[in-house]
């Protein structure tokens, strides 16, 4: 039982190359896939599950293969979700005394078992098979959507970021379904807890296809010593580049004290006139020879140097820092008593809390428990159907999953001004190079950016500010983030002075950050 990729190269209909030469082969292990937003992870789940075909190269499988259906019909039911419509119709005729012969023949009886069985486990229970998918939220949709996977018991199981919109549950369904499969498992994942799962991890990069041993830590490991090697690599030339101007330049030296030396002799005028003009013809093609071999191993000195430096800069991640906040020790940013939200016919609360000063706090709860819903009106985008919330207004900052406040038609820099008309051009320039939008990088579309960088553009526009805010409050800022633009904004947010308020259930992002106190809803 196997998956071999033999030379696949593909590109995208702009002719972007994605990778090419890729070969790989995945037996019965789990593969963990990793790679900035645009490598094509989720396109080379779709290549092995013939759903996309490569530009060049072969697929060959000999068992069968599942993909986790993310993009699940709104109008479609459970049933036709879970893949078991017309097996779950047939049985029910049976069962209800009006099935056919044929219905006699095709039931099969261990089917509710296996529904119920793959539901629990996914942490969903009691749930109609006649309930429309547009009901579900969108973390219970990647369980329905994990069941099937289950039911239908492939020899392999493609996942493509399976954990998003999971609570802690959730992920833990996922982990527990890539640790205990029966076959072979290819996740593509940004989840750090969930690659620690995984037997090996192929890393995607325009210039390469990287194996790596083991799960998550060990590949920790291995880039953070590649990048050290890359960095010594570096040192090394930068330190050649300048000794190869100081030897050209002490070589030109010593040629200028000989011909000083030459040119002396001759003054004296104790040598035949022949002889001296042959030396001083010598000293001209010598000094000529020593420039072109000066010359020649400073510029190859040089190119190795800024080789070494693009590969440098190609491994170490963007730095941003968020502007300091200020925020007064004992400022109060927000009290909420006994407030109630209402949404649709559901009433969620009653919520009392208060949050003063610097604090990090993490907002926890189960999917549909309200979270979402708990910052927005905490930001004063929502309003309470009961109870009271005083907050420092015009001091707190939401970013949320889809980043909302920025419109997509606008550029970066549009979206800036847009939000802060005070500031003038140069003011708005520097305000984007803080967070890495540099000169036309500020003048880019916003819907054209990945996660990471409309993260960075909404956190741009949330700081800059005359008044930078007291609290940031975000919601699921992990979602869309690839590894290296999530290791980006951990290190900010860790050096930050001022409050957070925080939803997410990715628990190495909320290790790495550092919160205070936990509020569980």
């Amino acid at each position: 039982m196997y998956i071999t990729l033999s030379q696949i190269s593909v590109q995208t209909p702009s002719r972007r190359q994605l990778f090419d030469n890729l070969t790989l082969s995945v037996g019965s292990e789990r593969v963990g896939i990793v790679g900035r937003n645009g490598s094509g992870k989720s396109t080379l789940l779709r290549v092995i599950a013939g759903l996309v075909k490569p530009n060049s190269g072969s697929v060959t499988a000999t068992g069968s293969i599942g993909l986790l259906k993310q993009d699940i019909p709104a109008d479609w039911t459970a049933a036709h979700a879970l893949g078991i419509a017309e097996e779950h119709a047939v049985l029910s005729r049976v069962i209800a005394g009006h099935g056919t012969g044929d219905d006699l023949e095709n039931a099969d009886w261990d089917l509710s078992a296996r529904i119920d069985a793959a539901l629990a486990t996914c942490g969903l229970t009691d749930v109609s098979l006649e309930r429309k998918i547009e009901s579900f939220s969108g973390g219970e949709r990647t369980r329905i959507g994990i069941a099937r996977l289950m039911i239908e018991a492939h020899d392999f199981v493609l996942l493509d970021e399976p954990t998003n919109n999971l609570d802690r549950a959730g992920r833990d369904a996922v982990i527990d379904l890539v640790l205990n499969w029966h076959g072979g498992v290819i996740v593509a994942s940004h989840d750090r807890a969930l690659l620690e799962s995984v037997d090996r991890i192929v890393a995607l990069a325009p210039q390469s296809v990287r194996n790596f041993g083991g799960g998550w830590s060990e590949f920790e490991a291995a880039r953070a010593e590649e990048r050290e090697r890359l960095a010594g690599e570096a040192d090394r030339a930068n330190a050649a580049a300048k000794s190869a101007r100081r030897e050209a330049q002490s070589r030109l030296e010593n040629q200028a004290k000989r011909d000083k030396a030459g040119r002396a002799t001759a003054a004296k005028g104790s040598d035949p006139k022949i002889l001296l003009n042959k030396r001083a013809e010598t000293a001209e093609k010598t000094t000529a020879r020593g420039k072109a071999l000066g010359d020649r191993a400073i510029v190859e000195a040089d190119a190795k140097r800024k080789e070494a430096q693009s590969k440098v800069e190609i491994v170490t991640p963007l730095s941003i820092e968020l502007p300091a906040s200020d925020i007064p020790s004992g400022a109060q940013l927000v009290q909420l008593d006994q407030v109630e939200a209402a949404v649709g016919n559901r009433r969620l609360g009653p919520w009392t809390m208060r949050i003063d000063g610097p604090e990090r706090v993490e907002l926890r709860g189960a999917n549909g428990s309200g979270k979402t819903t708990l910052l927005r009106i905490i930001a004063g985008f929502g309003s309470p159907a009961a109870g009271k919330v005083e907050r420092a207004e015009g001091r707190i900052a939401m970013l949320d999953q889809h980043i909302g406040l920025l419109d997509p038609s606008k550029s970066v820099l549009e979206n800036l001004r847009d939000h802060h008309p005070d500031l003038d051009n140069e003011a708005a320039h520097a305000a984007c190079a803080r967070f890495a939008f540099r000169n036309i990088e500020a003048d880019r579309i916003v819907g054209s950016l990945s996660g990471g960088e409309r993260l960075r553009a909404g956190l741009a526009v949330a700081f800059s500010a005359l008044n930078p805010p007291w609290m940031l409050i975000l919601d699921e800022p992990t979602n869309h983030l690839d590894i290296e633009s999530l290791e980006v904004l951990e290190s900010a947010l860790r050096d930050h002075d001022g409050a957070l308020l925080v939803v997410s259930h990715d628990v190495s992002f909320i290790e790495r950050v550092g919160f205070d106190r936990i509020i569980e809803l």
